[in-house]
């Protein structure tokens, strides 16, 4: 069964919030990603410079097997962000049938907010809202070909 992690995100503070959890709980960034890294796209107009630096995505392993996550809100992209819904339930499957399965389940009589995708950084991502107004994350990440 996927391991839940909660994802916090920020307007701007991302990596600041970052740096203080990591003064608190220790350990190393796993992941640290800014949104210049984004490959062009289609479906993306330019990127504005000032959202370049700012963070796409961090995450912190904890000591107990969890993962503090979280990333900067980028300008158009969702809804507005306010304390308190700045969070979301991140999801990492163990197939993507059971990504899929969980992912139709939760945003039921929810909201889509982003559809289950192949995305560059090599995941199968996707997310939504439940008919409870919690916002949900699903990540499954191929097997490494070894």
């Amino acid at each position: 069964m996927a391991t839940p992690n909660v994802y916090l995100t920020f307007d701007g503070e991302c990596e600041k919030a970052f740096e203080f959890y990591r003064s608190v709980f220790g350990g190393t960034f796993k992941d640290l990603n800014r949104f210049g890294e984004m490959p062009p796209s289609d479906d993306m107009p330019p990127m504005p410079d000032e959202v370049k630096d700012k963070i796409m995505h961090v995450s912190l392993p904890m000591d107990n097997g969890t993962v503090l996550m979280g990333s900067d809100t980028m300008p158009g992209h969702g809804g507005p962000l306010l304390k308190g819904n700045n969070f979301s339930i991140s999801l990492h499957p163990s197939s993507r049938k059971e990504t899929e399965q969980l992912f139709s389940a939760l945003s039921k009589g929810g909201q889509v907010t982003m559809p289950l995708e192949d995305t560059f950084w090599g995941a199968y991502f996707g997310m939504c809202v439940d008919p409870y107004g919690i916002q949900w994350m699903m990540n499954y990440d191929e097997p490494a070909n070894e």
